[in-house]
């Protein structure tokens, strides 16, 4: 079967499922399938698949079509213009977490060198992406799951970060090692209750250890910012991804434990996304 034909066909089925992303998704499949890019696809319609190759595809249009999503299937997702591995251990990194790097990223630039903590790793997209800008600096990152950590350090030699990332098992909780001029945490923030009511894609694939956040979906977060509270030197920084509709009562818990707000951020979709705040007790 030519790759024209195979295109059309997988994505009449997944907008069969009401995929709107359905011809993208069948173009990075195939491609996928057949172990070439995308824009070798686009120039080589005619091109024969082989047998192999084609029931390879048509899993992969069979997995999606049951709403596993695409950077699963594909084992990678692009964040902060750097290719990540991903898998089922992981949450997927998204677009609006781009804003953490970005603030610590334009904020830091200049500077000689910082020691960086990421509470809750997972990919290790966070901490790997400010490390690639600042070139200097070093960072652990914290996660309660081997498993995401397992992907973490195939992130870490992928983008030749091993001499400058180390990466721990263990609980925010019982973590307790060194100080830190900034802590960057992506912390499950989504009220156990409405977990349920996520879409498919979400609630049915991404690991819920890294969604919920317990009753209020203020949990972690609260834990994050009394960790950060305790290593943090003097005048440290705090950027934290926040869900929709937590500003105030984060802000509140901010305050209470010493901390001076900074700046809110704003993400894509005109929430606020991230909070950056400074140590002052």
């Amino acid at each position: 079967m030519i790759i024209d034909n195979l295109i059309k066909q997988g994505s009449k089925i997944l907008k069969k499922q009401n995929i709107d992303s359905h011809q993208i998704d069948a173009e990075l499949l195939l491609s996928k399938a057949i172990r070439k890019d995308r824009v070798f696809l686009l120039t080589n319609d005619e091109y024969k698949v082989s047998q192999k190759e084609t029931s390879d595809y048509l899993n992969f249009i069979l997995r999606r079509k049951h709403r596993e999503p695409l950077s699963y299937i594909t084992k990678r997702k692009e964040f902060w213009s750097l290719g990540f591995n991903v898998n089922h251990n992981v949450l997927i990194p998204r677009p609006e977490t781009e804003t953490i790097v970005e603030q610590v990223v334009r904020r830091f630039k200049n500077k000689s060198s910082l020691n960086i903590l990421d509470i809750g790793t997972g990919s290790g997209c966070i901490l790997l992406s400010i490390l690639k800008e600042l070139k200097n600096s070093y960072g652990i990152g914290i996660d309660k799951s081997f498993k995401a950590l397992t992907i973490a350090k195939k992130n870490s030699r992928t983008l030749n970060l091993l001499q400058r990332a180390k990466f721990i098992h263990c609980d925010v909780d019982n973590f307790n090692f060194g100080t830190y001029d900034v802590v960057v945490s992506n912390p499950p923030y989504i009220c156990s209750r409405r977990i349920g009511y996520l879409e498919e894609d979400i609630k049915d694939f991404e690991p819920r250890m890294a969604l919920d956040g317990g009753r209020g979906g203020l949990e972690t977060i609260t834990k994050v910012v009394i960790k950060a509270k305790r290593l943090l030197k003097t005048r440290g920084q705090l950027f934290m991804e926040i869900g929709n509709g937590q500003s105030h009562t984060v802000s509140s818990v901010l305050i209470k434990n010493g901390f001076r707000l900074v700046k809110k951020f704003f993400d894509y979709n005109k929430t606020i996304r991230c909070i950056m705040s400074t140590k002052v007790i």
